[in-house]
């Protein structure tokens, strides 16, 4: 009769400690990549944490109508600024199911001009949502275009994420325009299909993947392997 027995070998030890070795450095390589490295930065502008100083900003063009009109706010008041910057004080970028956001900074002025917000999928980590606020006084300039250019080389050459999607009502034709201008693909065009705001509210959704973006961006090409943009 033949008993299996279980022997000891220092090579497979060393082969199972090498082995843990490695995952410990995937996984803090991988955690070290979720958390924000304050500030991006692009030629004219500053992507960066959202701090206590930055109500009164956040206030002057977030309550203006024609800007609350296509967002998901009705008003937006001291009050709201408040709670808005005290959710954002722990909050990292590739937490399932949350929204991170990001003042827009013109370096020149050093003032507050806009935000922009990535929200990580709770069904799918993989894959984020990218939105943007800019005060209409800094509108017309391209700081739209750069922000969130800035934030895709963010997303994909750092986080390392798959796709990157983006909602814009149907009568909002300049933010239509500017996911198209980075790329983005109309992947959808829901007419009337939920009642917003007093109205019918029709909605376009665009998508874009990791590798069109590669090829895309105006900033570089990305390095499959680190997962970095190569200048």
């Amino acid at each position: 009769m033949l008993t299996e027995v279980s022997t000891w070998s220092p090579r497979s030890t060393l082969c199972s400690a090498a082995v843990a070795q490695q995952t410990v450095r995937r996984l803090y390589r991988h955690t070290v990549s979720q958390i924000f490295p304050n500030p991006l930065s692009s030629p004219r502008l500053l992507l960066r944490r959202l701090q206590g100083g930055d109500a009164a900003a956040l206030c002057s063009y977030r309550a203006l109508p024609e800007v609350a009109r296509y967002q998901g706010w009705e008003s937006f008041g001291p009050d709201d600024a408040a709670r808005l910057i005290e959710g954002q004080k722990h909050s990292e970028p590739g937490i399932p199911g949350t929204w991170f956001q990001l003042a827009i900074v013109e370096k020149a002025t050093e003032s507050m001009v806009g935000d922009c917000g990535l929200h990580c999928r709770q069904d799918d980590p993989r894959q984020m949502e990218v939105g943007i606020t800019l005060a209409p006084s800094h509108q017309g300039r391209g700081y739209a275009t750069e922000a969130l250019g800035c934030l895709l080389d963010f997303v994909f050459g750092t986080l390392g994420k798959h796709r990157v999607s983006a909602v814009t009502d149907v009568e909002n034709p300049a933010a239509a325009s500017l996911f198209r201008r980075l790329g983005f693909r109309q992947e959808a065009h829901f007419v009337e299909h939920r009642w917003y705001k007093g109205y019918w509210d029709s909605e376009f959704v665009f998508g874009l993947l990791r590798r069109e973006w590669e090829l895309h961006s105006p900033s570089g090409a990305f390095d499959r392997h680190s997962q970095k943009i190569t200048r």
